[in-house]
């Protein structure tokens, strides 16, 4: 026979069962607050990252484009006598030619010219493929992009710092001059034979 339960002890099991109830949901709500106060320093912290990160890639930016500006330097100041080597009777250069074709933003790092011919030149800190790749395109848009030039021979230089293994002899390979800046100036790197591709 199964022991009899009493209304007084059914009583006192609820009375128990409420406050252990209370008890849980008081927890349940100690632990969202904990919770959301949590969310809250995660996201004050993802906050102080992105803030920081932000700080960085501007002090990154500023570094590549005062360091970028030191390497055109460089090899500005000894261009004319590079190409004059090569056989283009260039007399003076541009830097940072900018404009904007049919919503296209474009910038020229350096450009040496005469009556008749137009080297462009894009400068890096650090060449690679893709860089070569980018350049190949815009320099087929030249002629657009600056009409004054539409009749003059155009060929085109990279300039570096540094550069990935493949990126040199990949621009010698596309008719491109390829420029390495050095301690206080700039030489060319084209094999003696190489011949610049006209655009």
């Amino acid at each position: 026979m199964e022991p009899q339960v009493t209304i007084q002890e059914l009583q006192q099991l609820i009375k128990e069962l409420v406050i252990s109830q209370k008890e849980t949901e008081k927890l349940f709500k100690e632990t969202d607050l904990q919770f959301k106060e949590t969310d809250r320093r995660f996201k004050e912290t993802d906050r102080q990252f992105k803030d920081t990160d932000r700080k960085i890639n501007k002090t990154i930016h500023l570094f590549e484009s005062q360091w970028g500006k030191f390497v055109e330097s460089l090899v500005n100041g000894n261009l004319i006598h590079i190409l004059r080597s090569k056989g283009i009777d260039v007399h003076d250069t541009t830097q940072r030619r900018k404009g904007e074709h049919n919503g296209r933003q474009f910038e020229f790092d350096i450009i040496a010219k005469n009556g008749s011919e137009i080297v462009i030149v894009e400068v890096k800190s650090t060449l690679n493929v893709q860089v070569v790749k980018d350049f190949l395109d815009e320099l087929s848009q030249v002629r657009d992009w600056l009409e004054e030039y539409k009749d003059f021979k155009l060929y085109g230089a990279v300039a570096f710092l540094t550069a990935d293994e493949e990126s040199p002899l990949f621009s010698e390979r596309q008719g491109l001059f390829v420029i390495k800046a050095t301690g206080d100036s700039a030489i060319l790197v084209n094999k003696d034979d190489f011949r610049p591709k006209e655009w």
